[in-house]
């Protein structure tokens, strides 16, 4: 009985091993290739960074083309348009050297004022403004240069919803350039020519009358 449990578990014992005989074969030979495999990995690793990733190259190409036209475009916003327009319209309003009907500025003004303005006017701080120089108009003389722009601040003011509706929108835009261009065809024909209106006396007004025009030209693109 003894020998034949021994020879039975001889017996296991060899068929075990054919068992797991092949399986340690295989570990054994990728213990032996994996340093292989290593020495390749560390020969490609900077062939692949060399290579060229045509979609990470699309994506990078689309990043670039959105940062240089949000740079390209964040100079000309409606915001900084506005203002633009703002200033030009108060050195039309002030400066000399131009032959045009002032009084359409007014209106031009209140169409294409940034919203801050416009806001600040219509707050506290605009109505004591438009109080202090009313007071100040019953008692004292005002240059005719300083009238234009009380009469803006009060036109603010007092100007409807209706009225106030109209910034920003499209017939907005489309009012504002007919005046710019009214105001425009103006000046330049009563300086004489273009030469004349670059003059050193009305260089000023010719800017300003030129960015009142492209102003809602570039708003309405």
């Amino acid at each position: 009985m003894l020998l034949l449990s021994l020879s039975a578990s001889s017996i296991s014992n060899n068929n075990a091993s054919r068992i797991i005989s092949p399986k340690s074969h295989q570990i054994r030979a990728l213990c032996r290739v994996s340093p292989k495999l290593q020495q390749q990995l560390k020969h490609q690793q900077p062939l692949t960074r060399l290579c060229y990733n045509p979609l990470r190259a699309s994506v990078m190409a689309k990043r670039g083309r959105r940062f240089g036209a949000v740079c390209y475009s964040s100079p000309l916003s409606p915001a900084n348009l506005q203002w633009i327009s703002a200033v030009s319209t108060a050195i039309l309003m002030i400066v000399k050297g131009t032959a045009i009907h002032k009084s359409f500025l007014v209106p031009f003004f209140v169409l294409q004022a940034p919203g801050s303005i416009v806001s600040w006017m219509k707050g506290e701080y605009g109505m004591w403004t438009a109080f202090l120089a009313l007071l100040v108009r019953l008692f004292f003389h005002i240059p005719r240069e300083l009238e234009l722009p009380f009469i803006t601040l009060l036109l603010v003011i007092v100007a409807p919803y209706q009225i106030m509706r109209l910034r920003g929108t499209q017939e907005g835009l489309i009012l504002s350039l007919i005046i710019a261009a009214y105001l425009a065809f103006l000046h330049f024909s009563r300086a004489g020519s273009l030469a004349k209106s670059f003059n050193q006396d009305s260089i000023l007004a010719t800017m300003a009358t030129i960015c009142i025009v492209l102003v809602p030209c570039l708003l309405l693109i």
